[in-house]
């Protein structure tokens, strides 16, 4: 075992470790998202604040454009950004598919952002807690 520690490089070491915390963030974002209730949306943020890395909700976005990649559904569309708007819209089939996906659900999107979004957000810190 140690033999094989010892033939890996530094760098080839560290891009192991960066793969698996970005997989395992990765899997934590998608394990909280999967809790997001038809009708409700939350914000990268919040994702990011509730598994205690509060600067990291670029991260989250990364995560939810590759979870279109993933086995089981994800609704990424349920993520948008702290102000309501579908910042992610662009990740999907097409430039629509995330404002219809949340119509479906009930949701009322006018120009890229979500009517009564403070009304429809749901905050996994007081939700999962």
């Amino acid at each position: 075992m140690s033999a094989m520690i010892t033939a890996v490089s530094g760098e080839a070491l560290k891009t192991f470790i960066k793969k698996s915390c970005m997989n395992n963030f990765f899997a934590s974002v998608y394990e909280v998202v999967k809790q997001i209730p038809a009708g409700r949306v939350t914000s990268y943020g919040a994702i990011a604040r509730f598994l205690g890395t509060s600067g990291s909700a670029r991260m989250v976005g990364w995560a939810m454009n590759a979870s279109h990649h993933s086995p089981e559904f994800i609704p990424a569309h349920r993520v948008v950004n702290r102000n309501g708007l579908l910042t992610g819209k662009h990740h999907f089939d097409t430039p629509i598919t995330m404002k219809e996906l949340l119509e479906n659900e009930g949701l009322i999107i006018d120009g890229d952002q979500i009517v009564n979004f403070k009304e429809k957000f749901w905050d996994p810190g007081k939700e999962l807690r």
